[in-house]
């Protein structure tokens, strides 16, 4: 039996796929990167959003047309999310759930053999230390607790992933250790929510960041998206660990909008006055920091002058990352008992933002030309060349390298989203 896997969505996600692969190649069933050759399909699904709710659905539609002789078997936050639709679409799928991955050699055989198998519902079940399976040997994904805190209105992802649950620190950095010792020469920490890390448990990501980032090798550690009401306990010692020299002068700090009142409305637990504290504190303290934020436009209850608070915000903090998300109401999310605002009032927000962030990131990453940069040499480019990390974690585009390496570049150029470069002589 010949098994392919596609994973769609966040890091974190991606890990799930490589936790699928792995157990099955622990069962002794084997993975096949062509389609052609598979027995069996894994979609591991993302849900977040609606044009990606449309992407799986539209996905498994067409794998059931164009392949009606496999057996196709869906995972991923769509099978707890919407069980309904999915079972509507495929009513001869199995399913595998989020919390259930240790079980997907059996959902597989049985599967093959003619059953349909559904395992869902939450676990407590650790994901450090588990078998796994990773085409990229450079970059480890270390998922270091699953779920989340947060009530947030728009969300649905919470739904799939369930209440907080932290991983004990010494299996992280004996995941990390091991990868590294591997070959591995980034590590990248991730979660719904890494500011949570440890809220159940007693321990503190700001420790962990410190007991990975000391552990020998050279390497980086990113670190991943953080809510702003989980990090105002710790920040001091969460800056003194991304100040360490092995981690990534960057943060993912999601700030969703400008206007106090739709933060309240969204029920996001943190103000915009605490969160340009935070920004101020970890700039002060690391001058080059890569500032990457997100945004919701259009949610239900922006007004005109929320939408221009949010604009006033972007350009007084200047995040070097901006990811612009359109609102849309997702399934059982509380908001999606709000009224939506209008398709041109949306267009219109959408489209100012959009030349809001690229002026802004175009003109934080000009800061760089000139400059010379050590970069870690992470993966090859899709149309040539290979993609290079600054300690900032701004990607950059470099010639005639070899991958897994530090280089030393002069940057001589900047766009919106990367950075081009000239390799110096040694």
């Amino acid at each position: 039996m010949k098994v392919f896997i596609e994973s769609y969505g966040c890091t974190f996600n991606q890990a799930d796929g490589q936790i699928i692969a792995g157990n099955l190649l622990e069962n002794d069933i084997d993975i096949v990167e062509d389609i052609d050759e598979a027995d069996v399909i894994i979609v591991n699904t993302c849900y977040v959003k609606l044009p990606t709710e449309d992407k799986m659905t539209y996905r498994i539609q067409r794998l059931q047309e164009d392949f009606p002789d496999k057996k196709i078997i869906v995972g991923g936050c769509m099978v707890e999310i919407d069980p309904e639709k999915l079972d509507k679409i495929g009513p001869n799928i199995s399913w595998i759930g989020p919390h259930q991955l240790n079980k997907s050699a059996n959902v597989v055989n049985a599967t093959y053999c003619g059953d349909i198998i559904r395992e869902t519902g939450f676990s407590k079940d650790s994901k450090v230390n588990v078998p796994k399976v990773s085409d990229d040997s450079l970059i480890h994904i270390l998922q270091i607790c699953e779920g989340c805190l947060g009530a947030c209105t728009f969300c649905c992802t919470r739904f799939a992933r369930g209440p907080l649950n932290s991983y004990p620190i010494s299996d992280i950095v004996a995941e990390a250790r091991k990868a590294i010792e591997g070959g591995c020469c980034e590590i990248q920490l991730t979660a719904q929510d890494t500011a949570a890390f440890g809220r159940d448990s007693g321990e503190k990501l700001s420790d962990l960041i410190k007991e990975v980032a000391n552990l020998d090798g050279d390497f980086r550690v990113r670190v991943g998206m953080m809510h702003p009401k989980n990090i105002l306990n710790d920040v001091d010692d969460i800056i003194d660990a991304i100040k360490h020299p092995k981690v990534y002068d960057f943060i993912h700090l999601p700030v969703q909008s400008g206007s106090d009142k739709v933060l309240s409305d969204m029920r996001r637990g943190h103000t915009i006055s605490q969160y340009k504290g935070i920004v101020e504190k970890f700039k002060n303290e690391i001058p080059n920091l890569t500032l990457a934020t997100d945004i919701i436009v259009g949610y239900p209850t922006e007004s005109d002058e929320d939408f221009n608070d949010t604009v006033k915000l972007l350009k007084e903090i200047k995040p070097s990352l901006i990811h612009l998300s359109k609102y849309q109401h997702r399934i059982g999310a509380i908001s999606a008992s709000l009224t939506e605002i209008s398709p041109e009032i949306m267009k219109k927000r959408s489209k100012f933002l959009s030349q809001i962030k690229q002026e802004i990131t175009e003109e934080e990453n000009q800061e760089f030309v000139n400059s010379i940069q050590n970069v870690l040499v992470v993966e090859k480019g899709s149309k040539g060349g290979y993609i290079a990390k600054t300690n900032s974690y701004i990607p950059v585009i470099v010639n005639d390298v070899e991958l897994g390496t530090f280089v030393d570049v002069k940057i001589t150029e900047a766009t919106s989203t990367y950075l081009k470069s000239e390799l110096l002589e040694e």
